[in-house]
């Protein structure tokens, strides 16, 4: 018998390869997310959030492989230490594969790479990375438990994912920083 995970893992999955958004819990906060290579996936958070199409949204990485598909990066070094003691995102200049549109057409992709049992295995197993943007309206607060996500928000998405609803240790955004010649700034 397939226990509560593993029928969200499932059922994210198949609405993710549909090209559909999900309301997930992530590392931090409570996310909205969809597959971060399917541009009209992305339109839908953006009209979901109603947030301009200018502003980037981040995506999700299980592994350092992943990662390095992803950014334009010569760094190894740098690459190797990005562990740190909070969830923390990065922003790196991108790679042309990844949509505009996620990125506000911009020159730089913000990733997180992320340590949560669902997260990981979502992202494994779809073997993208998976975007990620708090589960809230633009310029609203952002969602610390589930119970503080509007009905606005659930009934826009495709899949809410029922693991972590009852959790509630409150969360916070990740910390940012920014890779500028060689060295990383802190943003937030």
């Amino acid at each position: 018998m397939k226990s509560s995970f593993d029928i969200d893992l499932s059922k994210a999955l198949i609405t993710l390869r549909k090209g559909g958004v999900i309301l997930y819990p992530t590392d931090t906060i409570w996310g909205l997310g969809c597959d971060a290579t399917n541009e009209m996936a992305i339109e839908r958070i953006f009209t979901i959030k109603q947030r301009s199409q200018q502003q980037p949204l981040l995506i999700l990485v299980d592994s350092l492989e992943m990662l390095r598909k992803q950014v334009d990066c010569k760094n190894e070094l740098l690459m190797k230490n990005l562990s740190f003691h909070e969830p923390t995102t990065v922003i790196f200049p991108k790679k042309q594969s990844l949509p505009d549109n996620l990125t506000g057409f911009q020159s730089s992709i913000a990733i997180r790479l992320v340590d949560e049992p669902f997260c990981n295995a979502l992202i494994r197993q779809l073997g993208r990375p998976l975007v990620s943007t708090s589960a809230n309206i633009s310029g609203q607060k952002s969602p610390a438990l589930f119970s503080e996500i509007t009905q606005s928000v659930i009934r826009q998405v495709d899949y809410v994912v029922l693991y972590r609803q009852d959790d509630k240790t409150p969360a916070q955004p990740s910390a940012i920083v920014k890779i500028k010649d060689g060295k990383l700034l802190k943003i937030r």
